[in-house]
């Protein structure tokens, strides 16, 4: 079919318009890389620092440890709460595999188990079938990963109070969610620990890969401080433990830095954009339900059709770039046939089967918008 652009619409959509984010912060991104390469400190220079502290003060989180990626920023987290072979970790099958692949790297067991058709992120009423599942197979059940899938927090009080009640400890899996607020709080302040990515498409993103922990128990940030770095001790060739090489360089550092200093209107400019997608789609393709007391920092913006694939591929021909996370939940992945999961996970398979995600930034403009979601409606509904 052809779809004629909006008039004031880009021709050249991009899904994530990272080059118009440079622009903005062009001449301090210059500035600040120059710095760290004149002084030549590029691993653990002072930005880092200056980046974990106002990492931790935005999120009202006493620490923040800046690690590798955000996959390290997960494994972390379960080591320094001693995570090991025989242990097991409660996960949702319906998100990306890094959230699975961290517990099984360390040794210990995903457990899968089902999603909520209207948030899309775990659903708190399994957690204790995932627990029980884990005791049956004769493995201790330690921890549930709530992952804020596509932005949007995870439902903290009924995970927690679950959580409280199977002994389990609960993960923040953030790494699209930086940002997000949940009853007026970052999302990464609920449970035991948070890990979050700077991976380049994030809401807050480096120019390669980066991560972070979030805690509030100094004995913990410190542990996670000796786990990423080679399990150091006292100085530098002291080991006192294993750990990994996982620093957050400087430079990269100094680029998010840069970032941070304008995400609140992004942030803002994000959720003006999500509005508009929903008043231009209508009630027909939905989006992760959003409840009046959370704050999403729609990292994607991800709709639900009844004919995806051909919808996405008219939408290809139209110039607008579209990407499906995910296509395949991860109890149906090759890599975890093997690993526990409950007997229905029918909610997971049917998002993988219909969701769609458009172009999402705090650079789209509303003439842009109303082409592609004109553009939808036309491809979904001909």
């Amino acid at each position: 079919m052809t779809i004629i652009p909006a008039k004031g619409a880009d021709p050249r959509i991009q899904f994530v318009d990272l080059e118009a984010q440079r622009r903005r912060l062009s001449n301090g991104l210059l500035a600040a890389m120059t710095a760290v390469i004149e002084r030549g400190n590029f691993i653990f220079g002072a930005e880092v620092a200056e980046l974990e502290q106002k990492l931790a003060a935005h999120c009202g989180m006493a620490h923040a440890v800046t690690c590798a990626n955000g996959t390290d920023a997960l494994m972390l987290a379960l080591r320094a709460h001693g995570v090991e072979p025989g242990d097991a970790v409660i996960v949702p099958s319906f998100t990306f595999a890094a959230t699975a692949s961290a517990v099984a790297h360390i040794g210990a067991v995903p457990i899968f188990i089902d999603v909520l058709r209207d948030s899309f992120n775990i659903d708190p009423s399994q957690i204790g079938k995932g627990a029980a599942l884990a005791r049956s197979l004769g493995l201790s059940p330690r921890f549930v990963i709530a992952v804020d899938l596509f932005g949007c927090p995870a439902q903290y009080d009924e995970i927690c109070a679950e959580s409280d009640r199977q002994g389990l400890m609960v993960l923040v899996d953030a790494a699209q969610s930086f940002g997000a607020t949940y009853r007026g709080r970052s999302s990464m302040s609920f449970g035991t620990i948070g890990a979050t990515s700077f991976f380049p498409s994030k809401p807050l993103g480096c120019y390669g890969d980066g991560g972070a922990v979030f805690t509030n128990d100094a004995p913990t940030a410190q542990l996670l401080r000796s786990l990423r770095c080679h399990g150091q001790g006292a100085h530098k060739y002291e080991n006192v433990r294993l750990g990994w090489n996982s620093r957050l360089d400087t430079l990269q550092a100094a680029v998010l830095l840069q970032k941070l200093s304008i995400f609140a209107d992004e942030m803002r400019a994000r959720e003006r954009i999500a509005r508009l997608y929903a008043a231009l789609l209508g009630e027909g393709m939905t989006a992760p339900t959003i409840p009046a007391d959370m704050v999403s920092s729609w990292a994607q913006y991800t709709i639900t059709l009844s004919n995806r694939d051909r919808t996405a591929a008219d939408l290809q021909q139209a110039g607008i770039p579209t990407a499906v996370y995910y296509p395949v939940p991860l109890h149906k992945q090759p890599a975890f046939a093997n690993y526990p999961r409950l007997d229905d996970l029918s909610r997971s398979e049917w998002l993988s089967a219909h969701v769609l995600s458009l172009p999402m930034h705090p650079y789209l403009t509303e003439e842009t918008q109303r082409y592609i979601a004109d553009s939808v409606l036309q491809a979904e509904y001909a």
